[in-house]
């Protein structure tokens, strides 16, 4: 007897808005839609929860290493310009059940200016952005997510 298990996956609504925002692509390693603001640091990261703490927060570095796992397991999100599958950043958020994109190759980052460009657009702090844990991609903006049952 074969059992069909499904779960439920936050997936974009697919709108023209939604494609006029699309930026660039990563890897998709972990979670699913995810809409949020940008935060940089720590401190980023403490200010929001303070002033916005229902609000979603993108992670956004350049590649995380084993010292970022407090702000990794404080926001809900993880962008990096580096990394692949098996990265440092893809294998904990996966673990910790984070939406994460790695290796968006068209991404820049300069965190101590709290500011990155994806594709020709500059990202700043507390600007909105939306990721893609299943396929990599990378939008402007808040757009609308749908949850979904799919089998796996």
């Amino acid at each position: 007897m074969v059992t069909r298990k499904t779960e439920r996956h936050p997936v974009f609504v697919h709108t023209p808005q939604l494609e006029e925002s699309y930026l660039a692509s990563g890897i998709g390693v972990s979670g699913g839609a995810l809409s949020g603001k940008v935060v940089f640091t720590l401190e980023d990261i403490q200010q929001f929860r303070l002033q916005e703490p229902e609000t979603p927060l993108i992670l956004i570095r350049s590649d995380t290493v084993p010292d970022d796992i407090r702000e990794i397991s404080m926001a809900d999100g993880i962008l990096t310009g580096k990394g692949g599958p098996t990265s440092h950043a893809a294998i904990v958020a996966h673990r910790l059940n984070k939406t994460c994109v790695v290796g968006c190759v068209k991404m820049r980052v300069w965190e101590n200016d709290k500011k990155c460009i994806i594709n020709g657009h500059v990202i700043r702090k507390g600007d909105e952005i939306s990721i893609d844990g299943h396929n990599g991609a990378i939008y402007r903006g808040m757009q609308e997510i749908e949850v979904v049952e799919l089998e796996s």
